[in-house]
């Protein structure tokens, strides 16, 4: 699909950091995938002289694709065979692990699509209910499974909810985009025209000058129809990349017992995942108490309450090319990308917003 260009002054208009009063913000997200989901949505809710989230809507999420290059990998490190160690890559401390621990690859059990979004669904209203807030008419359910081509329509709530409120209002949408963004390609390549109505900010991948494949990026590979409507279409998009910048914002145990625990039921909860984190037992981490675990959902959150927090330029928006790499071309649309965050005042507002719910 062809979408129409915005004029160069209006995309300059939608990429400037927001300024003055609180944005209009639509929260799309997979909030059930790990626990990071959790504190941005609760820190969003928690900032209303900065936004105001008109809505909240459920992503589809799956680790499954990683089960065929596991198996692949095992085979390859139980043959010993040279030739196939290409196959192992990066999953051997995976493996190792999961052996550790008397399992094998083929004892992983994933979550697919459809029940992630279910599963993404019931934990955002979890999140509205901790703060005490009311979830009816916030929260819909997004779509059930991923792309099959590059103009197929995944319809859902999540993309009437997104088309409804990009044409409402007088102000752009801003869409913060927590996980595979399949809800906002599908919204639009049904309604193209909301593209000059919205801001994507989205964190996946590696900065678009990095040299890297991308296929590590769950947010990218998940959907990589959506992912490239996102960086092609020319919709305004502050891309946030989470290698190298958002995976800055790690958390200790210490830092969440002293200043998140006991910050009312939100607190709790949020110490709850970081001390039972579904991710831990999938990628068999035992020594859990002495990691951190990056936050990287609440990137998105921190570059709307303050954009000095997350330092950004202007570029080209890249090209995702089949291998997963990007290519640059000068002549492509503009995009705004962060190239660095400001860790301790993220986290300095985050503990202060928690603390001030409690009381």
């Amino acid at each position: 699909m062809t979408f129409t260009p915005l004029s160069p002054a209006l995309m300059k208009e939608r990429l400037a950091p927001p300024s003055s009063g609180p944005v209009r913000l639509l929260i799309d997200t997979d909030t059930a995938n790990e626990i990071d989901d959790q504190y941005a949505l609760a820190w969003a809710l928690l900032s209303p002289e900065h936004m105001t989230v008109e809505a909240v809507t459920a992503e589809p999420f799956s680790f499954a694709h990683h089960q065929p290059e596991l198996l692949a990998a095992e085979r390859a490190l139980k043959s010993g065979d040279a030739q196939q160690m290409h196959l192992v890559g990066g999953l051997q401390g995976w493996l190792e692990r999961l052996h550790a621990q008397g399992r094998r690859a083929a004892d992983l059990e994933f979550t697919l699509p459809p029940e992630g979004m279910e599963l993404s669904f019931q934990e955002i209203c979890r999140v509205y209910e901790k703060l005490r807030m009311d979830p009816a008419g916030k929260v819909f359910r997004g779509a059930p499974r991923y792309m099959e081509h590059a103009e197929d329509i995944v319809e859902s709530e999540a993309v009437e909810t997104i088309i409804r409120l990009a044409k409402s209002g007088d102000a752009p949408l801003y869409i913060a985009a927590m996980g595979c963004v399949t809800n906002i390609a599908a919204a639009l390549l049904k309604a193209p025209e909301i593209a000059e109505r919205i801001v994507v900010i989205w964190t996946s991948a590696y900065p678009s000058t990095a040299p890297h494949c991308n296929r590590p990026s769950l947010n990218l590979v998940q959907d990589l129809h959506a992912s490239r409507i996102i960086f092609d279409s020319g919709v305004p998009h502050v891309y946030l990349p989470g290698y190298h910048v958002g995976a800055q914002l790690k958390i200790s145990r210490p830092e969440m017992e002293a200043f998140v625990k006991g910050r009312g039921a939100i607190g709790d909860y949020l110490w709850h995942l970081f001390t039972n984190n579904p991710l831990h037992v999938m990628f068999a981490i035992t020594d859990a108490p002495r990691r951190t675990w990056v936050i990287w959902d609440i990137i998105c959150i921190a570059w709307l309450i303050d954009p000095d927090w997350v330092p950004t330029h202007l570029t080209t928006s890249p090209i995702l090319d089949d291998g997963l790499y990007w290519r640059k071309d000068p002549s492509r649309h503009m995009m705004r990308e962060a190239h660095d965050v400001q860790r301790d005042e993220i986290f300095l507002d985050f503990y202060d917003k928690l603390a001030a719910a409690a009381t």
